[in-house]
């Protein structure tokens, strides 16, 4: 099984710190000259995307041999993605640049896996092979490679093999952090403690509202993150507007667009890893998730539609999902959930039932949160769940972790508190 370590790496130094730099920003330069090569090649009717210069000589005093074919591997393989994408319809555009010279470089770069070593500990550090040209000019033994303080605890720290290292600088937070690819055995994993279910309903401002088999429910309020998202966008098309013609980017853009994906997928992932640890400690071993194609298509506003297209990020969440479910030994399975949103649980009417916002009320008298009927609703089409629900629990995102809130919603009851009324709903 594959799996990833996420950390900051931070320069002992300021010779330090003025190495790495250079050495992500003749990475980022060679990912241009290369990219720039295979993109002529591409406009002309004769010539061969495949086939580019010979790189090593002038990059690899600097970045090492390693480190250039790398490189160059990982803009091969952003065309072929290009290129599957475009015979599926789905291509939005050849593989982009690393920035430019005048108004700032991506200082990034990927190091082969048998070029590094990381080690944990008390002191953890990440060492990194560098060409020889910068070993000398910055006093680096023959054999030496460039050491770094690694700071933050890994999700794994014992695997049977490492990936290529990717490593770069956030000009959000301005620090330097990697990922490393690494492999697990499977033997390693966690098992489901029992034989519980559990369904989630995906919404635009409540995020996920989950029903448990054992009668528990919780709901992820994502109100507050749309907005900033919003926000954001609002920003980068304002700053767009007053480009010259013909340009589209700019290096303020390009932050605000990469702050504004990094704070959704932190969230998003938080919210994997809180949700999933729950549904462990209660059992569950299938989790049922709605697969939202048609919904995606045909849906309510522009508004909605970019919340659900844009913000929540359908596929990568539903992926991030399985993936953390699958370190607990729990299956994840997308399912239809039509109709659900619109079926009274206590009737079974999908006619006559009206939803208003985060209500969902029917002629036969039943009045409930929309969302958390619709996960009950969707839970027990593919089982049964005799037990009566869990007053839910209700969670806030606060730009690090997901906190209780204590007006928790209580099934068929939210709207009689006025306390709780203001809860929201996709």
């Amino acid at each position: 099984m594959k799996r990833t370590n996420e950390f900051e790496v931070v320069p002992q130094s300021d010779a330090d710190e003025e190495l790495l730099r250079r050495l992500l920003d003749a990475s980022a330069a060679l990912w241009n000259e290369i990219n720039y090569q295979r993109r002529t090649n591409f406009g002309d009717p004769d010539g061969d995307v495949w086939e580019i210069d010979e790189y090593r000589g002038r990059y690899g005093g600097t970045l090492g041999a390693s480190t250039v074919q790398q490189i160059e591997r990982k803009n091969r393989e952003a065309w072929r993605s290009f290129f599957a994408l475009r015979e599926k319809g789905e291509a939005n555009g050849k593989p982009g640049f690393w920035g430019n010279q005048d108004e700032g470089r991506e200082l990034r770069t990927y190091i082969r896996n048998t070029s590094y070593s990381v080690e944990w500990g008390e002191y953890s550090r990440l060492e990194i092979l560098v060409g020889q040209d910068l070993k000398e000019e910055y006093g680096l033994g023959y054999q030496e490679r460039l050491r770094l303080k690694v700071r933050g605890e890994p999700n794994w720290n014992e695997y049977d093999k490492q990936g290529r290292l990717e490593l770069y600088y956030d000009d959000v937070s301005e620090t330097f952090r990697a990922f490393q690819p690494v492999t697990i055995d499977n033997s390693r994993l966690a098992q489901p403690l029992a034989d519980e279910t559990a369904a989630l309903d995906i919404g635009a401002n409540n995020i996920v509202a989950c029903t448990v088999s054992t009668g528990e429910q919780y709901l992820y309020e994502g109100r507050d993150l749309f907005e900033r998202f919003h926000e954001t966008t609002q920003r980068t098309a304002e700053l767009q507007s007053k480009l010259e013609d013909g340009r589209y980017r700019s290096k303020q853009i390009d932050s605000l667009y990469r702050r504004r994906t990094r704070r959704r997928e932190h969230a998003q992932d938080a919210l994997c890893r809180d949700l999933i640890e729950r549904l462990y400690d209660e059992g569950v071993s299938t989790v049922y998730v709605g697969d939202l194609t048609d919904v995606l298509e045909t849906h309510w506003s522009v508004r909605t539609n970019a919340k659900l297209h844009n913000f929540w990020a359908f596929r990568r969440f539903v992926g991030r999902l399985a993936d953390t479910a699958e370190e607990f030994g729990i299956s994840v399975e997308v399912r239809t959930e039509a109709w659900t949103s619109q079926t009274c649980p206590n009737c079974g009417s999908a006619e006559d039932t009206t939803r208003h916002q985060d209500t969902l009320t029917c002629t036969c008298g039943f009045e409930g949160h929309a969302d958390l009927v619709a996960s009950e609703t969707f839970l027990r089409r593919h089982e049964e769940v005799a037990r009566p629900m869990a007053r839910p629990v209700c969670l806030k995102w606060n730009s690090h972790d997901w906190l209780e809130s204590p007006r928790s919603p209580r099934p068929n009851e939210e709207h009689t508190n006025p306390q709780v009324a203001s809860v929201d709903s996709a």
